[in-house]
């Protein structure tokens, strides 16, 4: 039996782009296509098939440890990006200044489809979901660049609603337009989360 399984839940590529260098902007460039290859997006900085660890991941390692790099790429919904742009206040939220790999419209509760999902285009590219993106207060300072007052607002309005972090399983050629098809972990909902305790 497949570990994953394909799911009627289809989403349309509407945005594609990269963040060049973190160290100077965390703002993305659009691109119309993409050749992904198994270390992410071309030019993307938080490409590479490892990683320094972060403050996300202090209950596993020192800050700085090198790991398996499982967030090449940020994607976001295109109907969550609009919800939390109403919760501020705002007409839209350009992808750049969220730092978007991707932008996808058609998956419902996108931020919360299971971890290890994978989405896979029609000629065969597959991306992995690793888990939910936590906001972070350096989308609000792009957006506070471009509309005054309102970066503070970005964090609590996006909460739930970041999108996910995401790496390449299989490389290949993807575009604004391309339609890619949801397949999810086949097995239940582990029992015990409720138990854990956040730290």
């Amino acid at each position: 039996m497949p570990a994953l399984v394909p799911t009627s839940f289809t989403a349309r590529i509407t945005w594609l782009g990269h963040v060049p260098s973190r160290a100077a902007s965390l703002r993305a460039v659009p691109v119309e296509a993409v050749d992904a290859t198994l270390d992410g997006f071309p030019g993307e900085d938080h490409g590479g098939a490892t990683r320094a660890s972060c403050v996300r991941v202090k209950t596993q390692y020192p800050q700085g440890t090198e790991i398996r790099n499982v967030r090449q790429l940020t994607i976001l919904s295109a109907e969550e990006l609009a919800q939390t742009a109403a919760t501020m206040g705002l007409d839209a939220i350009d992808p750049a200044w969220v730092g978007a790999s991707m932008i996808i419209e058609g998956i419902p509760d996108f931020t919360h489809v299971p971890p290890s999902s994978r989405l896979m285009s029609d000629n065969g590219v597959g991306i992995a979901i690793d888990m939910a993106n936590r906001p972070c207060i350096y989308p609000g300072k792009e957006i506070e660049a471009e509309a005054a007052g309102f970066g503070k607002l970005y964090k609590p309005a996006a909460k739930g609603r970041r999108g996910v972090t995401a790496w390449i399983e299989h490389g290949g050629r993807l575009a604004v337009g391309d339609v890619l098809t949801l397949h999810v972990p086949d097995q239940p909902v582990w029992p015990h989360k409720a138990a854990v305790k956040a730290t």
